[in-house]
């Protein structure tokens, strides 16, 4: 782990009802600004749950998380939206753009909530971010005019858009083929550091996983070191 904490996540438990077992049941985990760290795990151990927590889309039955010192489990409302929208971003699997949008349009999506940078900047950036991961030549192309491997790219342009200071991303190759999952995984990797944006990939790629500068595995609902 590098320099400061970025995000703590502290004892926390997750259960979906009272009278239902604990999903999380005590994570606990450290990440440092910059940092990259996969959760591997079986299919139904509760990874995906543990982004959501983290990523504030679920809230913990008990514990903290902390982003850069900020409390987040103790926000609500306007607060939690601009702390989903301006220091988290997030990639999942299907990459949920919108169809009738261009793919530039998609990635400007997360700039028009809030105070966020202002629309030149936001244009500058965008096209900066596309011609980074090779889709300058398809911003004005629509969702369905382009490949599976140039969706999940947009999708990870429009996370880093607002320059989040975490990428949560979820099996975000699961759905590609394997050439369009090795670029995705390469391009994640660079991003990582160009970006300085730290990482939290939940994935059964083994292959992404260890690119990863940590590994964790989810089990029992604990995270402990795989080795």
């Amino acid at each position: 782990m590098s320099g400061e904490p970025l995000l703590q996540v502290e004892d926390v438990r997750f259960a979906y009802s009272p009278y239902a077992p604990p999903v999380l049941d005590g994570v606990n985990l450290t990440l440092g600004v910059r940092d990259s760290l996969a959760v591997i795990g079986p299919s139904g151990c509760g990874k995906s749950t543990l982004l959501n927590v983290i990523g504030t889309l679920e809230r913990p039955s008990a514990g903290r998380v902390l982003l850069g010192g900020q409390e987040l489990t103790r926000l609500e409302g306007k607060a939690l939206a601009a702390v989903r929208n301006q220091k988290i971003g997030f990639i999942f699997q299907d990459h949920h753009l919108l169809p009738q949008c261009t793919i530039l349009e998609n990635v400007l999506l997360p700039t028009l909530a809030g105070h966020c940078i202002d629309k030149a900047d936001a244009a500058d950036r965008a096209r900066h971010l596309l011609q980074r991961v090779g889709l300058n030549e398809r911003a004005h192309h629509r969702p369905g005019e382009v490949s599976g491997g140039q969706r999940q790219r947009a999708a990870v342009v429009r996370a880093l858009i607002n320059r989040p200071s975490l990428l949560l991303a979820d099996e975000p190759t699961g759905s590609l083929d394997r050439a369009s999952a090795q670029n995705l995984s390469e391009l994640l990797c660079e991003l990582n550091h160009e970006e300085h944006v730290a990482m939290i990939i939940v994935t059964h790629a083994q292959d992404l996983a260890s690119k990863m500068s940590r590994i964790l595995e989810l089990e029992d609902g604990q995270l402990h070191d795989p080795s």
